[in-house]
């Protein structure tokens, strides 16, 4: 029997790529911003109730870095609060969360790499509600894992660096 799971930001980078890749693990209801209105809590909940998924796969988030400045509300609603609620839901389930984050939780002054123990200082209201929504994610007593991102690059769409990341994003010729 195939496990269901449950896929937000369906046409996002990451989202695009798990399309493909999902359905050879379970049966996969993959959402859209049309489809799920993130900033809508009720809308969350009722939807993760009626597909009862086994796993819940979050990549969906308010990307737009130098916008989240003066749209700080909108992007804790999606960064922060929908991925809070998911993990409640997910717990109360007993289903897993996939959550994809960023390295923007850190303010880039590390001259090595950096790791999973390292403190988060981010610098950017981006950061700020993405590591929002990685701390509910951790008191939700869900099961969970968070993986934060520091250059996404798929066969379509832009490729994506942060500053804190330490490469040069290449175009193929």
């Amino acid at each position: 029997m195939k496990r269901k799971i449950l896929l937000t930001g369906k046409n996002g980078q990451i989202g695009r790529e798990l399309c493909a890749l999902l359905p050879g693990l379970g049966d996969v209801t993959a959402l859209d911003r049309q489809q799920l209105d993130l900033s809508s809590p009720d809308q969350i909940r009722q939807l993760v109730r009626s597909v009862h998924p086994e796993i819940i796969v979050n990549a969906a988030a308010y990307t737009a870095v130098d916008p989240a400045e003066s749209n700080e509300a909108t992007a804790q609603a999606i960064n922060a609060t929908a991925p809070g609620v998911l993990a409640e839901e997910a717990q109360k389930l007993g289903a897993l969360l996939v959550h994809y984050s960023t390295d923007y939780v850190f303010d880039g002054t590390k001259n090595a790499p950096y790791t999973e123990d390292d403190l988060p200082n981010p610098q950017n209201a981006y950061g700020r509600t993405k590591l929002s929504g990685e701390r509910a994610i951790q008191q939700s007593g869900a099961s969970y894992l968070i993986f934060r991102t520091a250059w996404v690059t798929g066969a379509r769409g832009e490729i994506s660096c942060s500053p804190f990341c330490g490469l040069q994003p290449r175009r193929k010729s």
